[in-house]
């Protein structure tokens, strides 16, 4: 007899086979008993028939409590009911372990107690969707980039200096020295870009902000590639690519999982056609003006009302392109068709998502690299390697950084990003 899954009951019609589960409810009525499982890969149904398991083990299933963990014997059957189209004909039951008094039933909960319980609210039909989603999310980023002759590097977790200024970094010794939580690897991945051509990464980065918005964590994932002899606009059309490539799989390989969440195919359909549309920041400026926001004038960032207005007037993801340089970190390039904005882009996701992805053509010029580091009151010395990038054959290169976290809960179509880690890390939650 195998022991299989049930994503693997399509190729076990009809057969006896042998899985193991847990049960995440029952009901029953007199002579039948249905039990509600799950394998870790997918929620099934076993169907127990007094007459054929017998008194005892029948009354064995009457007092399963949730969440008990079983071994299950049994025939695979089709189900047409079935979202997963197959059910187990229980044939037997062993107890693997016991489950009493499981603390999330299935009425509704605060969301304090499911962060509390995270440890156990994973195990929820929705939870393991998204989870899913975010699985396919990281295995069709390694195909794209290893498909494309990207190289991964991994950059440091403990750094001595920072992209973007120390204000929100995690601080701490490293022996005797100063350092620092990453909140990016993207200057050592320009280093490796010029020794490799194109990598990317994908691994944790932190944030020391203090904030509580649905869109925040304080460890969050990234995913950021730099490519040697990529100009801003080739950068934007991998980021499109990318991004499109990212949504055709989850919809191909993650369609139970789209399912349970409710999400609507037909409307992620439309964010795989390319290309995505381009607005300056000049002209979302004026978009906005024009439409009664008047708390934001050229030179200001946007907040999230304001991206969220812009993307309302597409139906798939935008880039919002060439934002002032004052407000923008030092290593982007400077825009030649207007200096006083840079070769960057934000990418923003419809539905109200926001950003996704941020990125720049880099500056690739020593002097002028040299002159902004002084300028941002960074501290020179500790950007000596980083400055050797442009000294020692310079190229003209771009990259980008995408937030995992986000995609998941825009592609997922869940309200805030705490459900999107498995063990989220928030400003007031480092528990469980």
């Amino acid at each position: 007899m195998d022991t299989i899954t049930m994503r693997q009951a399509g190729d076990y019609v009809d057969k006896q086979v042998k899985i193991h589960a847990w049960v995440t409810n029952k009901r029953s009525s007199g002579k039948i008993a249905f039990l509600q499982l799950r394998d870790g890969h997918e929620y099934f149904q076993g169907v127990v028939l007094k007459n054929q398991v017998g008194e005892e083990t029948f009354e064995l299933v009457k007092h399963l409590g949730q969440e008990t963990s079983v071994e299950l014997t049994g025939v695979i059957q089709t189900d047409d009911r079935s979202s997963l189209g197959y059910e187990l004909l229980v044939e037997s039951i062993k107890v693997i372990g016991e489950s009493h008094e499981y603390p999330i039933t299935p009425k509704d909960h605060g969301t304090d107690f499911l962060m509390d319980h995270r440890h156990l609210w994973l195990r929820s039909s929705k939870q393991h969707a998204i989870m899913q989603i975010r699985n396919e999310i990281i295995r069709s980023t390694y195909e794209f980039y290893n498909d494309r002759g990207f190289i991964k590097v991994d950059p440091p977790i403990l750094t001595g200096s920072s992209p973007e200024g120390t204000t929100e970094l995690f601080h701490t010794k490293y022996f005797d020295e100063d350092a620092f939580l990453s909140q990016s690897g993207q200057l050592y991945l320009e280093a490796a870009a010029m020794a490799f051509g194109k990598v990317f990464s994908f691994g944790p980065t932190f944030r020391a902000e203090k904030s509580k918005t649905r869109r925040h964590l304080i460890e969050f994932w990234m995913m950021e590639p730099e490519m040697a002899n990529y100009n801003h606009e080739e950068s934007l059309k991998v980021q499109e690519e990318y991004v499109a490539f990212v949504v055709r799989n989850v919809i191909d390989h993650c369609g139970s999982a789209l399912s349970t969440l409710e999400r609507d195919v037909a409307t992620l359909e439309e964010y795989t056609k390319l290309p995505y549309p381009r607005v300056s920041y000049t002209e979302a400026i004026e978009l906005l003006t024009e439409n009664g926001f008047d708390d934001i004038e050229w030179g200001d960032d946007f907040g999230s009302p304001h991206e969220t207005f812009i993307a309302s007037k597409y139906d798939r993801p935008i880039f919002i392109v060439n934002y002032p340089k004052a407000i923008k970190p030092f290593y982007m390039k400077i825009n030649p068709e207007d200096p006083r904005t840079v070769l960057c882009a934000d990418m923003i996701a419809p539905e109200g998502y926001g950003e996704i992805i941020g990125g720049s053509e880099r500056e690739n010029d020593y002097e002028i690299m040299k002159e902004n580091i002084t300028k941002f009151g960074l501290d020179l010395d500790a950007y000596q390697w980083y400055l050797d990038i442009s000294r020692y054959g310079s190229v003209p290169h771009s990259g980008f950084g995408m937030g995992l976290e986000r995609v998941v809960a825009w592609l997922s179509g869940i309200e805030h990003i705490r459900e999107t880690a498995p063990f989220p890390r928030l400003l007031n939650r480092l528990y469980p």
